[in-house]
């Protein structure tokens, strides 16, 4: 059962219905109680009765008489023993003080004499209530049968319990209704968002929901914002990637109409330049894939520890043949094993892009240094190079993307670093451009105290 409003019903309606038990329970049982008292406080005023209106002054005053037989009249008054316990009639008996019965309404002696008071007694296999009253040398004694007690008190019962039946229905329309009144904000939350168009991505009008329902708005809103900003900024990057794909593209087919003009007239063909713009064009793309798996959400990290002085080493030697066609000087330096939280594979990026870039604006015979150390707890990656630098204007122009500081350059793409710069901000750790003693840049990443995210 995944619905709150049939939840809710089910909850209430059961505690509800709980409670109308328990409250039955008890109003059965006051109740009962109730009856009880009232004809025992009957049994009593019929015992007071018979001695307020006694007027054979000779019972007292004459030797104890034989029991008395009932006249016809007085069968005729009196109920028989199955006539009490029929109609629920009262028995009454007088006894002289020694315990002589001289008087009973019913043919036989009925229920034994009892103490004083109200008891409850067992004669000829039916239960009696009685009530015992001295007085003088006297001693009267009410009861009624116990069974035909109950029997009254169950025709009291339904008129006693169908208020309360009543008012359980009552309360079972009032609860579903009030539950379905209470969920109305969120149905109305619900047509809003459904009835929205795709590109409608604006706050929802939190004035209008309760409390409990305002902060499931303001999170539908900042969730709306965040799509909002992420749509934005992909349109903006599929602009940028249209205009930056245009450029390598336009220039290959700009060769390979050459080569065909060549061909046609017999001269001879070159393909260098051919070449060079498709190998621009697969960096650019292979750069715009990075960039694409660095967007916000596009995959969580997988964060472990990384022995990064190992990773470096390995990327080291990756470049080592490319540094080796410029006639560069590529080296690792490393104060041992140091170790990171991170993602292995936006790490590996991370230091390649770094790697890749000196070579690409480094001139030959320059030198490049990776180097790996602990500072003040932290460890630190730089990428140093004596190449040509940038410009301290530059240095926070250049981690933007599609940003080339020289114009005419056809190999770089502009993107690598920014993506240093976002997968460094992914790792919560810092980066700095630095200028490199003697001339060059340095690029520095450092990360938090023991390397946490």
């Amino acid at each position: 059962m995944n619905s709150i409003h049939s939840r809710l019903l089910v909850w209430l309606i059961g505690a509800l219905l709980l409670s109308s038990l328990l409250a039955s329970a008890l109003t059965y049982e006051m109740a009962w109680r109730g009856f009880n008292t009232l004809r025992d406080y009957g049994l009593e005023q019929i015992a007071y009765s018979i001695v307020r209106h006694d007027t054979q002054d000779w019972l007292t005053d004459q030797p104890d008489p034989e029991p008395t037989a009932p006249s016809d009249q007085q069968v005729a008054a009196e109920p028989s023993q199955e006539q009490a316990q029929d109609d629920g009639q009262f028995v009454s008996q007088i006894w002289t003080s020694n315990g002589r019965l001289i008087y009973s309404s019913l043919t036989d002696t009925g229920p034994p004499l009892q103490e004083p008071g109200l008891h409850q007694v067992e004669w000829d296999g039916t239960h009696w209530r009685t009530y015992t009253l001295h007085d003088r040398e006297r001693v009267i004694q009410v009861a009624n049968p116990a069974e035909r007690r109950w029997h009254a008190f169950l025709e009291y019962v339904p008129s006693l319990l169908a208020p309360l039946a009543l008012l359980l229905l009552l309360l079972g329309f009032l609860i579903s209704a009030a539950v379905s009144g209470a969920l109305q904000p969120l149905r109305r939350l619900r047509d809003e968002i459904g009835t929205r168009d795709v590109a409608l991505l604006s706050p929802l009008a939190p004035d209008e929901m309760p409390d409990e329902v305002q902060p499931l708005v303001d999170t539908l809103n900042q969730l709306l914002a965040k799509v909002d900003r992420l749509l934005a900024t992909q349109r903006a990057f599929l602009a940028d990637v249209a205009h930056e794909l245009n450029t390598p593209l336009a220039a290959i087919k700009l060769q390979v109409q050459l080569a065909q003009q060549a061909q046609a007239t017999g001269q001879p063909v070159s393909l260098d330049d051919l070449e060079a713009g498709i190998e621009r064009a697969v960096h650019l793309v292979a750069q715009l894939l990075q960039m694409a798996r660095l967007e916000p959400d596009a995959r969580p990290l997988e964060l472990q520890p990384v022995a990064l002085e190992r990773l470096a080493r390995e990327r080291v030697l990756a470049f080592l043949a490319q540094a080796e066609q410029k006639d560069i000087d590529l080296g690792l330096e490393s104060e041992g094993p140091l170790e990171v939280q991170g993602d292995p594979q936006q790490l590996r990026v991370l230091i390649d892009n770094l790697i890749d870039n000196a070579l690409r604006y480094c001139p030959r015979g320059a030198r490049i240094d990776v180097r790996l150390r602990r500072q003040a707890g932290r460890t630190v990656l730089e990428v140093a190079d004596d190449g040509p630098g940038i410009a301290e204007a530059d240095k926070t122009r250049v981690l933007q993307r599609f940003v080339r500081l020289r114009p005419a350059d056809t190999t770089g793409s502009g993107l690598g670093m920014a993506i240093v710069r976002q997968i460094v901000e992914q790792h919560h750790a810092s980066l700095s451009l630095l200028d490199t003693p003697g001339g060059g840049l340095t690029v520095r990443v450092k990360w938090p105290a023991g390397g946490q995210v």
